[in-house]
């Protein structure tokens, strides 16, 4: 048995829970189909050497130094270290916010969540920005491209077709 769609009330109820979960976390997070940006307050007088910031390829440690790190878990997916990174930026309201960068190894992938255990979202809702056919790397531009000529021969032959 196939399962049904949600009614418009309980999408609406899906969401609002997913949001009430995701705004209990001590972070706020961002992403993009090829990188994912996390961000998270922290004291104004801290500076980066009170910090602990461990970027692993499938691991994220986030914390001040002498207390309970704010972030220790496994991430879903690897990720490049190398061209991950972290800053630690003042805020207005006199905080600081340490904004970490996370590169993806699969730039093709969406994440459910950003730690494994922690709230996942719906990422079969996540509507991607347009890219362009040069932001691809070349073997999705190949494939995008065949399937564009696919698409002009079959239109050509059979404008009706929808």
């Amino acid at each position: 048995m196939a399962d049904k769609e949600p009614t418009p009330a309980e999408e609406a109820a899906l969401r609002a829970k997913e949001a009430e979960e995701q705004a209990a976390l001590p972070y706020k997070w961002t992403q993009t189909i090829t990188d994912l940006d996390v961000s998270l307050e922290v004291p104004g007088n801290l500076k980066g050497r009170d910090l602990i910031v461990e970027l692993k390829k499938k691991k994220l440690v986030v914390g001040i130094k002498g207390q309970e790190p704010i972030i220790n878990g496994d991430l879903p997916h690897e990720i490049h270290t190398e061209e991950s990174t972290w800053t630690l930026i003042p805020s207005a309201n006199g905080t600081k916010t340490i904004d970490i960068h996370l590169d993806k190894i699969n730039k093709m992938e969406w994440w459910a969540h950003v730690i494994v255990g922690a709230p996942k979202i719906d990422v079969s809702k996540i509507t991607p920005e347009n890219s362009k056919l040069g932001d691809l790397d070349g073997e999705t531009r190949g494939m995008v491209e065949k399937m564009i000529f696919a698409y002009a021969q079959e239109q050509m032959w059979n404008p009706h077709a929808e």
